[in-house]
């Protein structure tokens, strides 16, 4: 009798056995938490061997341990089976230390105009270093066409913008890039794998910040970048020469790892690195209510008299909504509004009861914020006039509350406000 074969499992079910499988010592199914800051070694050969690269082993805590290389191999797990990952203490560290890595003075960003607000600070800084930096309107490629130059190193956008939610034109930008090759970076956290895998869309990195709807829990820090495996390093000009050896597959999360995470120090701590491990479990899950969640919500306060604009990619009237529909799996947790003419969006946002006023999204628990005045208030009024960020634009991150107390608590605040 033939034996059949084992079907391959789902990225789900791959997700929650990936400690068991690789193996956890007295038949845990989690892998357990490593505190440990030094490694030793039964020779200094042995040791030496582990620093130049030519065997697997931990160096130092700074440059990772064994509970954020489990993480890692999950990252690659809901990323399609990816090149590897090297995550980072933040989101902002990991969009910090790659761009630190790979680029130098005299380098080329292509970024969109519509950028978390600490995204876009971090690029002011860039500049200043000596990297050109051109902000464009991503939701058309021919804008990125046209803003590139024999200097472009790498384009960055994100997948839904923060907080107005315009999405970029992704899957024809990455095109654009694989032709002119250029590293492609895709900052995914509006998203997560759930929605969106980054090398669907030609991705050359992927980067999340964990802290948001990976881990969920809103009790852990971390962000990641993941190398899709669409982009021939051999081919970018700044690999340094202590990492041109071995697979060039390799070179580039290595000069990643070595100069963006040992150098800078913005290390994932053990702890927190086993808090998301726990919460990426459930992301499928989670992210199918949100995502319910937010287009109920969406949908209502597009019908609201004292709403002004929804903006929400589920939405018809969205302009990239048909764009979204082909991309994503599902739209996204993050909805914004604008009042109308005489509503305080402080006066409403104050009335609410249920939804915490917080600058954290991607959580469990739906969160709100009056987006100018906060998390854009430091940029200047004309540089969120350019980002369409009214005044009035409330963000809001939907979690998994039963949808009839979300709504229930916007209705009794538009009263109240």
């Amino acid at each position: 009798m033939t034996q059949q074969a084992t079907p391959p499992l789902h990225a789900a079910s791959r997700l929650l056995h990936a400690d068991r499988i690789g193996g956890v010592e007295h038949g845990a199914v989690h892998k357990p938490l490593h505190a440990a800051v030094a490694y030793g070694y039964p020779s200094a050969r042995a040791l030496a061997d582990v620093f130049q690269g030519n065997a697997a082993g931990f160096i130092y805590g700074r440059q990772g341990n064994p509970s954020t290389a489990a993480l890692e191999a999950k990252l690659n797990i809901l990323e399609g089976d990816a090149r590897g990952s090297v995550t980072f203490a933040t989101g902002m560290g990991a969009i910090t230390g790659l761009m630190l890595a790979l680029l130098r003075a005299g380098d080329h960003v292509v970024a969109s105009r519509f950028l978390f607000g600490n995204t876009a600070s971090w690029l002011a800084t860039l500049a200043r270093l000596g990297v050109a930096v051109t902000l464009v309107d991503a939701t058309e490629a021919g804008n990125v066409r046209d803003a590139l130059t024999p200097a472009t190193r790498l384009v960055l956008v994100e997948t839904i913008a923060n907080p107005r939610t315009q999405v970029a034109d992704l899957a024809a930008i990455g095109e654009l890039c694989a032709a002119r090759g250029i590293v492609y970076l895709v900052d995914s956290t509006m998203t997560t794998p759930a929605l969106l895998t980054g090398r669907d869309v030609g991705a050359s990195l992927v980067m999340h910040s964990l802290s948001k709807s990976i881990s969920g829990h809103g009790n852990a820090l971390g962000g990641s970048v993941t190398d899709t495996g669409l982009f021939d390093w051999s081919t970018f000009p700044s690999i340094d020469a202590p990492y041109r050896k071995g697979n060039p597959q390799m070179w580039g999360l290595t000069q990643i790892k070595k100069k963006g995470l040992r150098d800078v120090g913005a290390t994932l701590s053990s702890d927190h690195a086993h808090r998301i491990a726990m919460g990426m479990e459930t992301l499928g899950l989670r992210m199918q209510r949100a995502c319910a969640n937010t287009q109920a919500l969406a949908e209502w306060l597009e019908r609201h008299p004292k709403v002004a604009r929804v903006h929400y990619p589920g939405l018809a009237s969205h302009p990239q909504h048909e764009r979204a529909k082909t991309l994503f799996r599902g739209y996204g947790a993050l909805l914004s509004f604008e009042t109308a003419p005489g509503v305080d969006c402080f006066a409403l946002l104050d009335a609410l009861q249920l939804v915490i006023k917080s600058s954290h999204l991607g959580d469990n628990r739906t969160m709100a914020l009056p987006a100018a005045h906060t998390i854009f208030y430091e940029m200047g009024a004309e540089n969120r006039a350019s980002m369409e960020i009214a005044d009035s634009l409330i963000r809001v991150s939907v979690g998994i509350e039963e949808p009839e107390d979300l709504v229930a608590d916007f209705a009794q605040a538009f009263e109240r406000a």
